[in-house]
């Protein structure tokens, strides 16, 4: 069973009047939209449009209102003048990649110190119905905009899920939005039952914290992580680093592997400053008991030092991009 943020349903516009001019105007305003049988609900200078109906309130707002003082929002978001409610109505597609589910899964190997495949991330990529492909970071804006989020990242996750399958011998690293998960004994409950009836041992599963930096309330990623721990998963912290209190974040959540931010990899063999955040954050890694995995590997230097100093699984270009397929055993 899904949630109501998983289900992708017709977005309301809520819509905030103020404005001498326009509050004498709201009782006409109402019937307007009454006669078009456009309103959903209102209250006092406050009321509700469906999306399908919005460009019609559009062009009567801006044909009889004073427009600087109208505001709008969904899903109980920020206030937000309406010159910005084309930016949600012109990603309306990302609708149809979430309800299609318009998406595969890459694989990216993550390597040991002999450069065998330890494991694979699973890293999302989005297709139009018409087959061309789209950036990420276009996806995950598009379903910000539009309070999407939690839809996008189950139906990620859930792919990531199925893509596993195909693995079974080697761990599959799953990437997932803290702050998109409003309780995990009910929002992850698919994810779990999924990989139960597809056959794949827990342990397989490494779910990875992303957006590391915007993890606010500790409290409550700790209760995704021990959730999952109970269910036999194992779980990744990225983007350790400089920048965040991220030291103090491995020490609180104990995380099974740390991946070093990959700003701090690339040309560590011959950077004095990113050796010291290497160094200091493999320590801290040891100490609390995680694996310290380093991230954007492209050239063999950087490799080979931070194998040394004492790393234990690595990821990056120069042992392989993500691809449709995984790869073979050794790299």
């Amino acid at each position: 069973m899904e949630c109501n943020n998983c289900r992708v349903k017709e977005l309301k516009f809520e819509f905030k009047v103020d404005g001498d001019s326009n509050i004498a105007l709201i009782d006409s305003v109402l019937k307007h939209l009454k006669r078009r049988n456009i309103l959903v609900d209102a209250k006092e200078n406050i009321f509700t449009v469906k999306e399908s109906d919005v460009r019609d309130f559009i062009d009567f707002c801006q044909d009889h209102m004073d427009t600087s003082q109208v505001l709008f929002r969904i899903s109980n978001q920020p206030w937000e003048p309406i010159v910005k409610i084309k930016e949600i109505l012109d990603v309306q597609w990302i609708d149809e990649v979430i309800k299609k589910q318009l998406m595969v899964c890459h694989y990216q190997p993550i390597v040991n110190v002999e450069e065998q495949v330890f494991a694979y991330e699973l890293l999302a990529r989005f297709s139009k119905e018409d087959g061309s492909m789209m950036y990420p970071n276009e996806i995950f804006s598009a379903a910000k905009a539009r309070g999407r989020l939690y839809a996008l990242d189950r139906a990620c996750r859930m792919t990531a899920v199925k893509h596993a399958a195909v693995i079974k011998e080697k761990k599959a690293f799953i990437n997932f939005i803290p702050t998109s998960i409003y309780s995990p004994e009910f929002c992850l409950k698919s994810t779990t039952a999924l990989a139960e009836e597809l056959g794949i041992n827990p342990v397989q599963l490494v779910f990875e914290v992303v957006e590391t930096e915007k993890v606010e309330d500790i409290e409550h990623l700790k209760r995704i992580l021990t959730f999952y721990k109970k269910k036999g998963f194992e779980y990744a912290l990225d983007d350790v680093g400089e920048g965040y209190s991220t030291m103090e974040m491995l020490a609180d959540i104990k995380p099974n592997y740390m991946k070093l931010d990959m700003k701090y990899v690339q040309g560590v063999s011959n950077d004095v400053k990113k050796q010291a955040v290497a160094q200091k954050f493999l320590e801290k890694a040891v100490e609390v008991g995680s694996i310290p995995l380093a991230e954007g590997i492209e050239e063999r230097e950087d490799f080979e030092w931070l194998k040394e100093i004492g790393y234990k699984l690595f990821q990056g270009y120069y042992f392989g991009k993500p691809t449709a397929k995984p790869i073979s055993n050794r790299v």
